[in-house]
């Protein structure tokens, strides 16, 4: 059939991507998975979402922890973060997206499979942790290193801190439109009241060091 994507099974290579069309007029259709926390969506994040757009054809960014929220460690639900990332890939000028929640098992033996399961087929993996892509590589895919964009300036860490601390260079980190979702939402104000509240919010949900890009 004419333009229907094939998925396949098995080990990832040049040959097993999807394609699109027949004949002469077939082409090889790239789908790279970008895991991340994204507590919340920064700079580093899309200049890793952009880089990998200029070379694959589509783009899932799997919300890692989502259903952990409302603590110093987590504080967005899912559906904000799959707004923010919507929001900063629409100003960025990127169609290619799309957005997969992706609940903590918190177990590394078979997380991999567990990602797959909820994620579209995928070809490539995109990662900086060497768990995350050593777990993806003996499931048999593609995997690519990817270097964090200036990380000792853009983490999730910083920006939240900046935050609970009321400093508003944390607005500098995080693309435009992903600060005025959150001041619309009232996310810093979100993080300052938990940093200020007795016995400060960091058992609920809090953040599990391992698999996910922060």
């Amino acid at each position: 059939m004419g333009g229907e994507r094939v998925a396949v099974a098995g080990p990832i290579g040049p040959s097993a991507f999807r394609v699109t069309g027949t004949g002469e007029g077939a082409s090889a259709v790239v789908r790279a998975l970008f895991i991340g926390r994204f507590q919340p969506f920064h700079k580093g994040h899309l200049r890793v979402a952009t880089d990998t757009v200029a070379w694959a054809d589509e783009l899932i960014l799997g919300i890692a922890a989502a259903t952990d929220s409302f603590s110093l460690e987590n504080p967005f639900t899912a559906g904000e973060r799959a707004e923010m990332i919507d929001l900063a890939m629409g100003e960025a000028g990127v169609r290619r997206a799309r957005t997969v929640a992706i609940p903590d098992i918190h177990n590394h033996a078979i997380w991999a499979g567990y990602v797959v399961s909820l994620c579209p087929p995928f070809d490539v993996l995109v990662a900086h942790n060497p768990v995350t892509l050593e777990l993806f590589r003996e499931e048999g895919y593609e995997v690519r290193e990817v270097p964090l964009h200036s990380r000792s300036r853009y983490s999730g860490t910083r920006v939240r801190r900046l935050m609970a601390a009321g400093d508003g260079r944390w607005e500098g980190l995080v693309p435009p439109a992903v600060a005025r979702y959150i001041r619309d939402i009232d996310g810093d104000g979100r993080m300052r009241r938990m940093a200020q509240a007795p016995a400060a919010a960091t058992t609920p949900g809090r953040a599990r060091k391992g698999h996910v890009h922060r």
